[in-house]
């Protein structure tokens, strides 16, 4: 009966279900739930989960024996042997986190790939650790801070900041607490049952991200739930009884869910929308792999491959060498087609997604990135003309403020027109006036106008 149930569970995930899932993410309705198996870590010893390196240290830091525990040693046995001991809980907290504080672990690739897959704008992750967030700062924002990160906890319950369909940035949300030095994270199996039962009140849900686990499809990749804590988080991400109809699926892809032959037969018997996949990372992989193809159709005639323009959002604070865009706030979806166009040339642009409209901090970042960026790109447009007070004109006095210290036929200020507004009408300086303006059509650049960029950027005549 197990191996039966194993073996249609198994069954269930084959082209078509792969192709399903594809489409479900390129329509932006699927929820990646991210799990310690996914995270192996390079150590002094080898590629090793990084949660049991962890209890290891903790182990030494909290003079607990570990020779004295069951193997593969768990943060939770070391939690419970030295609160045993009488040991403070609370300390157990800081030194782990002294100990993430000693080590810069690189995103192991599974993360990585994940993170390549732009079209998951949500994340959400069981673990405490910052790897994930790592991955997607590093595949997405070229290093930089950039996503928006966000931690549960129950004595301080945080949401998302918008509907989903409203977010402006990558969100990774740390549904069982992020590592602090406070107890405000899952160490033990204590710690589970206390954020399990505070998710469930009524008072402490997450809200907008509770809506969001209960009406798309979710991916639990490399979770370590037990058997009947994997069917509570189920129950509890979608909020109904599973046996009743639902028009979303969830895929289990982990290493120990085939083997456990109970929690096989309920899902195969009960909750016939789950689906499961043995592996977490060639379950990575795999998903990975099928969506690069996709983002690589063969064009006819050639033969050659070219990955779509997807827009990623600017980085909260301007890398080295931007090409700074200013633009009016109802020109931002053009704004975002030609970020998208750039980035696939590989020119590294800036602007700002979280404009506040005034206030002094503001003002300063916006002066300080415009007067140290390479080229200062303003983008014109009937809406520029119809708003004679804006902000981007205060950002248009500082291009030229800067430009005055500029050598003669240096270039610096590359205007940019989205639509048929007529040069010599533009509500612009003169400055602006005088150079020529380039037409990029609802934000898409044509191919003389990245060139030009790119010689600009590889110091060729333009």
């Amino acid at each position: 009966m197990t191996q039966t149930a194993a073996t249609a569970l198994l069954r269930d995930f084959d082209d078509d279900a792969w192709d399903d899932l594809l489409n479900y993410i390129e329509e932006r309705r699927v929820i990646p739930i991210i799990g310690p198996d996914l995270l192996r870590v390079q150590t002094d010893r080898g590629l090793r989960p990084l949660y049991e390196w962890l209890a290891e240290r903790l182990a030494a830091k909290l003079a607990v024996d570990a020779t004295a525990l069951p193997q593969p040693l768990t943060l939770n046995d070391v939690m419970c042997s030295y609160l045993g001991q009488r040991g403070r809980r609370e300390e157990a907290y800081t030194r782990l986190r002294s100990i993430m504080r000693e080590v810069d672990f690189e995103p192991p690739q599974a993360l990585l790939q994940l993170a390549q897959i732009t079209d998951f704008d949500l994340f959400v992750t069981t673990t405490f650790d910052p790897l994930l967030e790592k991955a997607v700062n590093r595949e997405r924002y070229g290093g930089q801070p950039s996503s928006e990160v966000i931690a549960y906890a129950p004595n301080r319950v945080a949401d998302l900041p918008s509907e989903r369909s409203q977010l402006q940035r990558t969100v990774v949300y740390h549904l069982l607490g992020r590592l602090s030095a406070s107890p405000t994270y899952v160490l033990s199996d204590e710690d589970m049952l206390e954020f399990i039962c505070a998710l469930q009140s009524e008072h402490l849900t997450p809200e907008k991200l509770f809506h969001e686990l209960e009406h798309n499809h979710l991916l639990l990749i490399g979770s370590d739930f037990s058997n009947w804590l994997a069917r509570l988080f189920l129950r509890m991400a979608k909020r109904q009884r599973l046996s009743d109809p639902r028009e979303v699926t969830e895929v289990l892809a982990d290493d120990h869910t085939l083997q456990d032959g109970r929690l096989v037969a309920f899902l195969q018997q009960v909750s016939v929308r789950t689906r499961v996949y043995g592996g977490a990372e060639a379950f990575v992989a795999e998903l990975h792999a099928r969506w690069m193809r996709r983002q690589r159709p063969s064009l006819p005639g050639n033969g050659s491959n070219q990955a779509p323009q997807r827009f990623l959002p600017p980085a909260r604070e301007m890398p080295a060498n931007a090409v700074f865009i200013s633009y009016a706030r109802e020109d931002l979806a053009a704004v975002q087609k030609l970020k998208a166009a750039l980035d696939a040339a590989g020119i590294v642009t800036w602007f700002d997604m979280d404009r506040l409209e005034g206030g002094d901090d503001y003002d300063h970042k916006i002066r300080t990135n415009i007067a140290r960026c390479s080229y200062f790109l303003p983008v014109i447009s009937a809406t520029t003309q119809r708003r004679h007070e804006a902000y981007f004109r205060r950002e248009w006095s500082y291009a030229v403020d800067r430009a005055r210290n500029i050598a003669e036929g240096a270039v610096f200020i590359l205007p940019a027109c989205i639509d048929d507004t007529a040069e010599m009408q533009a509500l612009v300086p003169d400055v602006f006036r005088a150079l020529h303006f380039s037409r990029l059509p609802g934000g898409e650049p044509a191919p003389e106008f990245i060139r030009r960029l790119q010689d600009l950027f590889s110091g060729r005549p333009a």
